[in-house]
């Protein structure tokens, strides 16, 4: 189960008494938000893009979307997501419960963009579509094997803070 491997994974950061996990579903932004009672910018969206041999994760906050320009300018490709079926063959997790935890493949690689930054706390999906663990944005990049930190967004709420 998808959401036993993102628990194993985050047990071996001291994390995984972080997870959350709810009666409702969580699949997307908005859903996440009421489930977690936060704001849809704190939830952390992992998107999944096809790159050459293999995909590209993209974890951003809720409220940014992927400028094709920015995305073309960083990775030197347009922004082309994953189908449902590709995304659980990389990642191992369905959509709706995509995330950077407990992927084993060499394929895939993982970013974060800088529309996280301005949150103390955010909360990415943690393998199913009815779970979600909080970390901050500095303990997701890490926790997640993030490459860098990339600007590939637009239309998030600078001002938006907490």
């Amino acid at each position: 189960m998808s959401i036993d491997i993102a628990r194993e994974h985050l047990r071996q950061w001291g994390k995984d008494d972080r997870i959350l996990e709810f009666p409702t579903s969580s699949a997307t932004v908005e859903m996440a938000a009421t489930a977690v009672g936060t704001m849809p910018a704190r939830i952390c969206k992992t998107l999944a893009f096809r790159s050459e041999g293999g995909c590209v994760l993209v974890q951003t906050a809720g409220d940014a979307m992927i400028d094709n320009g920015k995305f073309k300018s960083v990775f030197g490709m347009k922004a082309r997501m994953l189908s449902p079926d590709e995304t659980l063959c990389h990642t191992g997790h369905r959509v709706g419960g995509v995330c950077a935890f407990g992927i084993s493949r060499d394929d895939v690689r993982v970013f974060a963009d800088v529309s996280l930054k301005r949150f103390t706390t955010v909360f990415p999906a943690c393998g199913s579509d009815n779970s979600a663990v909080e970390l901050s944005p500095m303990e997701l990049f890490e926790i997640s094997g993030a490459l860098r930190w990339i600007d590939v967004c637009r239309d998030w709420d600078e001002s938006l803070c907490v």
